[in-house]
């Protein structure tokens, strides 16, 4: 951005605010009271003649001053709030004394105040002959140069404010990812699902491989996680007896930002007692029908200019299955020693051999993950990589999870949840052994296994990744276009 130092716009405003202030205007008032927004305006009164005048509807708006156009004695502006903009007309012979100050002091940028009238103008356009007006923040900052959109995707994420000031587009990806978030929760209400909250600040990580945030808590002398996902503590609410809850919530993961991946995103999980992933894959098919419905009103809709369909029944694939269908050859039948050797012929960033289920999802993301567009069931997991599933009841070495993928992105997770305490005692156990030389292998929890051993229910469990929900439907390409302050370096 232009130094503000040097900024003779900036300097222009600050004058002209030092100006206003002398003259005893108040230029930061303590409230003001719209009596209507743009949108609903439009609404009400857009139906109106060409030159037609509602003398009789008078209304009180608010918002930031985006254009104006002064013709001496009159001037036509419009004004933005959170919904749209309405266009504003004085004649300020018309305006008290006062108000004509703040007319003649407004920069564009400021949060204006007017009162006035409804009228449609010759040219048709739906319009508010101002009786009233007032600066009600007056600003310093410049706006960016000609308000069509910050171009600069730096400034773009760096300052969300200017983007969402000056792009409508930017504005309705926010206002549709809140809406999502919405429908979501209003899918799992009415499904009988209670909302809870589990820690951010966690004495054990877990519930997913990944490198966490670390801090110290000074009072209890303790290193504390940001947590990776709130699984373990969801399914000690089943053990205690709720059946069916869910959290939407901030993760946090020390790993790296590209399209798709932000240090901090937000996940929905839920868990269901009685359930295994055979059930979820259902009810997440329903979920995200359902929410795709509310938001684009089709299951059939572009994504980055290529047809994508949510049209159920969605097609499902094993693992070794997508090897085999999209890589050409059979995993399965491999040693290790050349799958990992497949695996470098492929061009994996694998430097030694892992265990044998991780060589087998390394060559599936390879091969099968990018090819699958429209949304597809990824089922049937090596157990190796699923330390908290339970073992696939009629396939030895899998374990029953499933990942759907859309777009060629991973979109959620799901299992049938381990409940054996014993064997989730052994799975642990290895994962501990492993962390040795993989630090995102999950660490011991002996509170999670006192839990476990208390007795969990029959549960299928469903992780959902919010922001990658938000933007296929929002046919965004980053996931830095839907967050409002994605990560950054601190300058």
């Amino acid at each position: 951005m232009e130094s503000t130092k040097d900024n003779p716009l900036r300097a222009e405003k600050k004058k002209k605010m030092l100006a206003l202030r002398e003259k005893g205007l108040e230029l930061f008032p303590h409230n003001f009271k719209p009596s209507i927004k743009a949108d609903e305006l439009h609404e009400k009164y857009n139906h109106i003649e060409t030159g037609q005048v509602l003398e009789e509807v008078k209304v009180t708006m608010a918002g930031r001053l985006m254009t104006h156009r002064d013709m001496g004695k009159a001037a036509f502006f419009n004004i933005q709030d959170q919904d749209g903009r309405i266009q504003g007309y004085v004649k300020k012979q018309e305006l008290p004394e006062e108000d004509q100050q703040y007319f003649d002091g407004v920069d564009l940028g400021d949060w204006v105040g007017i009162q006035g009238y409804v009228f449609k103008t010759k040219k048709g356009e739906l319009s508010v002959h101002c009786t009233g007006f007032k600066i009600i923040t007056k600003t310093i900052e410049p706006l960016p140069e000609k308000y069509h959109g910050v171009a600069d995707v730096e400034i773009k994420y760096r300052h969300r404010h200017l983007d969402l000031i000056s792009d409508e587009d930017s504005r309705k990806v926010f206002k549709t990812r809140s809406l999502i978030i919405r429908e979501i929760r209003r899918f799992l209400d009415g499904r009988g699902f209670l909302e809870v909250e589990t820690p951010v600040l966690q004495p054990i990580y877990g519930g997913a491989a990944a490198h966490p945030f670390s801090t110290h808590h000074r009072a209890l002398d303790m290193k504390l996680f940001l947590k990776i996902s709130p699984e373990l503590y969801l399914k000690r609410l089943i053990v205690g007896g709720f059946e069916k809850v869910y959290e939407i919530g901030k993760n946090f993961r020390n790993e790296g930002i590209d399209r798709s991946h932000n240090p901090e995103f937000t996940m929905l999980e839920y868990y269901e007692a009685y359930t295994d992933y055979l059930d979820q894959m259902n009810q997440f098919e329903e979920l995200i029908c359902h929410v795709t419905e509310k938001v684009k009103g089709t299951l059939k809709f572009e994504y980055q200019g290529k047809p994508i369909d949510f049209s159920r029944p969605w097609k499902r694939v094993t693992v070794l299955g997508g090897i085999q269908e999209f890589g050409g050859f059979d995993a399965n039948s491999l040693t290790d020693e050349d799958l990992f050797k497949k695996l470098k012929e492929l061009g994996s960033d694998m430097k030694t051999p892992g265990t044998r289920g991780q060589m087998i999802m390394e060559a599936f993301e390879l091969v099968a993950e990018p090819k699958l567009w429209n949304p597809t069931i990824v089922m049937d997991f090596p157990k190796e990589v699923s330390p908290l599933t339970k073992a696939h009841r009629s396939e030895e070495g899998l374990v029953e999870r499933f990942e759907p993928i859309a777009a060629g992105m991973e979109i959620g997770n799901s299992y049938s949840e381990l409940n054996d305490p014993l064997d989730q005692r052994t799975r642990l156990e290895e994962q501990e052994a492993q962390r040795i030389v993989d630090e995102e292998a999950q660490p011991m929890d002996e509170d999670f296994l006192h839990a476990i051993e208390t007795g969990m229910p029959p549960t299928g469990g469903v992780g959902i990744g919010i922001e990658r929900i938000v933007m296929i439907l929002t046919d965004r390409p980053s996931i830095r276009d839907i967050i409002f302050f994605p990560t950054m370096k601190f300058k």
